[in-house]
């Protein structure tokens, strides 16, 4: 049996880190930066569009997490078939997804194009803010199907380790939509003023510069993998039926997590317009923190499902465990950075004096619960990267929908409790869940190969790691 050195060497972590998860990360903060610059920039208008705007959000999320479990799926097999030097894998991979994920984009561009009342009416029961943002979700549903092949073709050259083009693509879109939002917004240089619907303009047209600077390098690179019609839709021995498998619980848990904030935000959307302005610059804030957290979760996907593609498995587990250490400790700096500028960062919503008291307050409750969260979040990623989408999937919904969904909705529907008092119950899942999953993490039973590669060095693995955690305890 080959001797694998059984604990991590941080200035080989840090090195891949900064090589590999850094881009990502910050890819990941502007693309997120550029969907979170209309919340910011239309704060001058008042606290009605800016809970507009965030309801609008809201919706944007769902629509996230209806195609994400595809997207998900697609960046566990990109990322192993990467390690194991599969070209016409990564192509049926992309093929398949680009199936699904547009077919999520249009049904979802469509209802918000031709019933946005509808859809605004199932978040909120204020009028006032349903006809602000009923030109904003109307513009914003043709970008849907744009954000979805950006992401697939994004997280496609991430698990390939190009990272510098998505970064740039991102940068050079949050430039566009920034410009366009001061000019569109505020009826500069002769534009007429549109309020919310010019920074929805604003998004689709980045949008569209952003996917456009995406294929045109990803069409352009030779070197590395390329796309192939006649192997992205030539589906064979089984393929779709393994994508399926391992997709499936991905859909689900983003899915059923997309539906159980869905209820949650129902529950904040009848709270008072100060609460939900709140909640709207929250989010925002929420965002950003999430956004590079989530790329460094992407980065640990493309890093350890490289390893398990290609048969380091003992690799890929010692680095779960730095990405699980690293995470949430810089999750912690970020957060408590915002807790302290709390002020000036809220104060850029054109917030009320009780919506500011209420920010302070959620930005503290959310110190504690967004670093265990990330943790959360991390191992559940490497799970997926590992080729175990179900343990994750059954654990996050059970948890969110027996404990945070029923005690929120309690809370706030039933008690009519103060606000900060039914938004501390939002995150009352992350500390059961973290239990489990820092248990399941350690038990290595999360590395189920989808190459042959992997597949043939496994079963030492398993063996390597008993023996060891034996050792420990005796």
């Amino acid at each position: 049996m080959i001797k694998v050195k059984h604990q991590i060497d941080w200035k080989v972590f840090i090195r891949l880190v900064v090589a590999i998860a850094l881009p990502i990360a910050f890819q990941n903060f502007l693309s997120t930066t550029a969907s979170m610059v209309d919340t910011i920039m239309i704060g001058s208008q008042g606290e009605l569009a800016v809970a507009a705007v965030g309801i609008c959000s809201q919706i944007s999320s769902l629509f996230f997490s209806c195609y994400f479990g595809f997207a998900g799926g697609a960046l566990l097999f990109f990322s192993q078939y990467w390690g194991a030097q599969n070209e016409e894998g990564i192509n049926r991979t992309f093929g398949m997804s680009l199936l699904y994920m547009l077919a999520v984009s249009l049904l979802f561009g469509c209802v918000a194009i031709t019933c946005p009342n509808f859809l605004l009416g199932i978040y909120t029961d204020k009028t006032d803010i349903i006809k602000l943002a009923v030109p904003y979700i109307r513009i914003v549903g043709f970008a849907y199907p744009l954000q979805v092949l950006a992401v697939l073709v994004s997280f496609l050259m991430r698990s390939t380790e190009r990272v510098k083009i998505p970064l740039v693509s991102s940068a050079v879109a949050l430039v566009v939509n920034f410009v366009l939002n001061f000019i569109l917004i505020y009826g500069r240089f002769g534009m007429p003023k549109m309020g919310p619907a010019g920074a929805a303009v604003g998004t689709l047209v980045s949008g569209i510069v952003n996917l456009i600077i995406l294929l045109v390098f990803l069409l352009k690179d030779h070197s590395t993998i390329q796309l192939k019609l006649s192997q992205m839709f030539h589906w064979k021995n089984g393929f779709a039926g393994m994508y399926l498998k391992k997709c499936f619980p991905i859909i689900l848990n983003e899915l059923f997590y997309g539906i159980g904030q869905m209820l949650i935000n129902i529950v904040i959307g009848h709270q008072s317009s100060s609460a939900i302005a709140a909640m709207a610059a929250f989010r925002v804030l929420e965002g950003f923190v999430f956004a590079f957290f989530g790329g460094l979760a992407d980065a640990s996907t493309v890093v350890v499902g490289k390893e398990v593609g290609s048969g380091h498995h003992m690799k890929g587990y010692q680095y779960v465990k730095g990405f699980s250490i690293l995470c949430p400790a810089i999750t912690f700096i970020i957060v408590l950075t915002c807790l302290l500028l709390n002020r000036p960062l809220l104060g850029l919503f054109g917030l009320g004096a009780e919506a500011m008291f209420y920010g302070k307050y959620m930005l503290l409750i959310y110190l504690a619960a967004g670093t265990i969260r990330t943790c959360n979040y991390i191992m559940n990623s490497c799970f997926r990267a590992g080729g175990e989408s179900v343990f994750g999937t059954v654990l996050e919904i059970s948890c969110l929908f027996l404990i945070s969904v029923p005690a929120t909705w309690i809370a706030g529907m039933v008690l009519h409790l103060p606000f900060l008092v039914v938004f501390s119950f939002v995150y009352t899942d992350e500390i059961i869940r973290l239990i489990f999953e820092l248990w399941y993490t350690r038990t290595g039973k999360w590395i189920k190969p989808v190459t042959e590669e992997g597949r043939r060095t496994v079963e030492a693995f398993r063996q390597e790691l008993h023996a060891k955690q034996h050792k420990a305890i005796s």
